[in-house]
């Protein structure tokens, strides 16, 4: 049996495809693997539910893949597109009677701190969800015995992690990985990057950026994530890719 199994539960940009108020040939694609929600992933590990991030398709992402609980979260930065559905965890402390675990670096809980400040407070309000947040870096952590690698990159400025469970790492939101975090990305079955477009881009990996890293990894399979709609529709972009390399889609399960 598989001891680890990814979930795409969002593979669009910050803006999802399609986006508002668009009509490109990719946003009004009829094709199912063109509709993405925001980034997001759903790993069982070692007997570990974990999500990578919740943004705010969470509710929705949940319910179409039947998710009831989870043991933990592991949030890669604070920007709304990664932590806008973290509200509606309520439902998990409701069902399970238990905070939720998020486990984050020191400045997202201090982002959290402020968006959610209710869910902080004192003498929270009835009904307010119920979080216990462990700080982490870099270096790897443990979550009931079951190590996570995490993966460092950046976002533009920004510190941002990625995230290694057995031999599948996630890295999304990237425009540069440190040569040193490369140790951490050898013999890799899965490798996730993000993807934004062609060309240079501020703060997200080009398609031929994210070729380039995908090549120095060297995993057995490569998949693009968190990709926009100036990218081809999901047959062109897959057709004119590397053959161990290919786009991600809502729904997608990949094993280890």
């Amino acid at each position: 049996m598989s001891k680890t199994r990814l979930t795409f539960l969002g593979t669009g940009t910050s803006q999802g495809v399609p986006m508002i108020g668009c009509g490109c040939k990719v946003c009004s694609s009829t094709d199912p693997r063109d509709k993405r929600l925001r980034a997001s992933v759903y790993v069982e590990h070692e007997g570990l539910r974990i999500l990578v991030d919740a943004g705010p398709d969470f509710r929705q992402q949940m319910l179409r893949e039947g998710i009831s609980g989870v043991d933990a979260i592991l949030l890669t930065h604070n920007h709304k597109d990664h932590t806008g559905g973290l509200d509606d965890i309520r439902a998990f402390n409701y069902i399970e009677k238990k905070a939720t675990q998020i486990y984050c670096e020191k400045y997202v809980e201090d982002s959290l701190r402020m968006e959610y400040s209710y869910a902080f407070a004192e003498n929270k309000y009835p009904g307010a969800p119920d979080w216990d947040v462990h700080l982490i870096d870099d270096n790897p952590f443990s979550i009931n015995g079951v190590e996570i690698i995490p993966i460092r990159g950046k976002h533009f400025r920004l510190p941002v992690l990625g995230y290694r469970f057995g031999n599948i790492a996630y890295c999304t939101d990237m425009n540069h990985i440190p040569d040193e975090q490369f140790e951490k990305l050898r013999n890799l079955e899965h490798f996730v990057i993000n993807c934004v477009r062609r060309g240079r881009h501020i703060s997200h990996f080009s398609l031929e950026g994210a070729l380039e890293v995908a090549a120095r990894v060297g995993a057995r399979h490569t998949w693009l994530t968190h990709l926009s709609h100036q990218l081809p529709v999901y047959e062109e972009l897959s057709a004119e890719l590397p053959e161990n390399i290919h786009p991600a889609y809502d729904g997608l399960e990949i094993f280890e």
